[in-house]
């Protein structure tokens, strides 16, 4: 019966599509001046879950990130959606990543705390499916999970046993990575593994879904040539690990366009597929159906993605001119806690040239550099700790490039991982790569000269419990050395080894053990 239902909607879709990419019919109820996010459709086909953010009927007003809102399929036409309640939203981001194949188990990103305050910890949750609606979500553990971002997306597999998520945490190539967690024949969930370099750049991925058979990883990307912000892509599964991909095919215009695209959902077996996207949108996002115009979607869909030289690009109704050397690079600069905009001044910095841009908090900042230069980044404010990335373009092939920054605030209790602090193979020297980012520590503590901190060092599992306690102690008491020659106080320094007691990551390869090998510091006063 369930198939049988699934079946009669997708006909009524297939009846309502003349074009390609159609919306203004089958989503004119649910699309609205707020951001719609994230939508599933149920596996009967009749409900439509997605995520709407800023609404004044969040469980959090307006401030609420995003709550889960539901809409039925009603002759052809997807109805005004509902609140889906306080059961499944919080004040948190909220969002449905998939079900079990018989429809009964809802997944969900994030984890409950059981009241409208945000849970602590992270992870994904189930909700079951009762006579009285969906249950009270139930916490799913997956070991070192962990997502600094503010930003939020995830899919199930169709047979609920793969997990693929975006994240920035310990061992991202960029900002934000696509990530894999596979569930073994007890119910256990993996660690995290990176999908590759095959799908992740040093910018940003995200909204990561895939095929009905598994076959396909879809997501979204503003690291690659396209045809605007964030276009979506398509990688083919190479072997059982969901870690091999071949490399990624644009979707072509047919589907992305000078804005942005995200949260691209293949239903193969109707032959449609829905996504988000901001052009011509009511509002920040809409829900849009595409529909292949040919049996042959293959065809269709791998079309190049070449940008002719002189291009101009269009974005948010601002229009820039750009050579072919150009390259333009925008965004905005957040509150890593509240997700708030907040005002900063950045700093691009070459062999040669250096290059300042203000962010307003309601503007953001834009950039046009050269686009085949190696940049530091800086990025500062008042209150909040400075960041300092690395970006090389000489491996981007973009006319323009979004970077958002999340700064934290200057308060008792944050702290700040330090990417770029090497040091030689089992030793205490810092390698040259380090200073500049020990620079910013120091050009921080001088600018705040109230804040004291305590820096953490950490190995991985490799070595004797001593040895390995005895080098990271070794390896603090360098970095606080450096800060002091540098004109910091050393009463403001404190420092503990850890060795290989605090892991971020399993120590079972060695792409974990990099992850767990790390400097931290954390503001102890103020």
């Amino acid at each position: 019966m369930m198939r049988h239902t699934f079946f009669l909607f997708l006909t009524a879709l297939a009846e309502a599509i003349a074009q390609p990419v159609v919306t203004p019919e089958l989503f004119k109820r649910v699309n609205s001046p707020f951001d719609e996010q994230a939508p599933v459709i149920s596996p009967d086909g009749g409900t439509l879950f997605f995520t709407r953010s800023n609404h004044p009927e969040n469980v959090g007003g307006k401030a609420d990130p995003g709550d889960i809102w539901i809409s039925f399929l009603i002759e052809g036409v997807w109805s005004a959606p509902v609140h889906a309640g306080p059961l499944l939203n919080d004040r948190a981001y909220n969002a449905v990543i998939g079900f079990s194949p018989d429809g009964l188990q809802l997944f969900l990103i994030g984890h409950y705390s059981g009241s409208p305050t945000s849970a602590k910890t992270q992870g994904i949750s189930v909700s079951r499916k009762t006579n009285n609606g969906w249950s009270k979500p139930e916490n799913i553990f997956i070991p070192y999970f962990l997502n600094k971002s503010d930003f939020s997306s995830g899919f199930i597999s169709s047979d609920g046993n793969v997990f693929v998520f975006s994240a920035e945490t310990y061992g991202t190539l960029g900002v934000e990575d696509i990530f894999v967690s596979v569930k073994d024949g007890v119910g256990k969930w993996s660690e995290p593994r990176n999908a590759g370099r095959s799908v992740n750049t040093q910018f940003q991925e995200l909204c990561p879904s895939l095929s009905e058979d598994g076959s396909r990883l879809y997501f979204s990307s503003n690291g690659r040539k396209g045809f605007g912000s964030f276009d979506i892509y398509y990688c083919t599964r190479l072997d059982d690990t969901y870690l091999n991909w071949s490399e990624p095919v644009n979707l072509g215009s047919a589907i992305n366009s000078e804005g942005r695209e995200l949260f691209f959902r293949n239903y193969a077996s109707g032959g449609f597929s829905i996504f988000t996207s901001t052009k011509n949108s009511d509002g920040y996002g809409d829900i849009k159906l595409y529909k292949p115009e040919t049996s042959q979607p293959d065809t269709l869909l791998v079309i190049s993605n070449r940008v002719k030289p002189d291009t101009v690009l269009a974005f948010k109704e601002k229009t820039y001119s750009l050579t072919d050397s150009e390259l333009r690079i925008f965004g905005k600069v957040s509150d890593a806690k509240t997700g708030k905009f907040i005002t900063a001044r950045l700093s691009f910095t070459s062999r040669d040239k250096k290059l300042d841009a203000d962010a307003p908090a309601d503007k953001g900042y834009g950039v046009t550099v050269p686009s085949t230069t190696e940049y530091t980044v800086e990025v500062v404010a008042p209150n909040y700790v400075s960041v300092f990335e690395k970006l090389d373009l000489n491996t981007v092939e973009l006319k323009e490039l979004e970077m958002n920054f999340r700064l934290q605030p200057v308060e008792v209790g944050t702290m700040v991982t330090l990417k770029n602090i090497l040091f030689i193979q089992s030793t205490p020297e810092l390698l040259p790569e380090s200073y500049p980012e020990l620079n910013l520590v120091v050009e921080f503590l001088k600018a705040n000269p109230q804040v004291e901190i305590e820096l953490s060092g950490h190995t991985d599992n490799r070595g004797s419990y001593r040895a390995l306690m005895e080098l990271s102690q070794k390896r603090v008491n360098r970095v606080k050395s450096y800060l002091v020659s540098k004109g910091i106080d050393p009463k403001r320094i404190s420092g503990k080894g850890y060795g290989g007691t605090k892991p971020v990551a399993s120590n079972d390869n060695e792409e974990s053990r990099q992850l767990n090998r790390r400097v931290e510091f954390t503001i102890k006063k103020l």
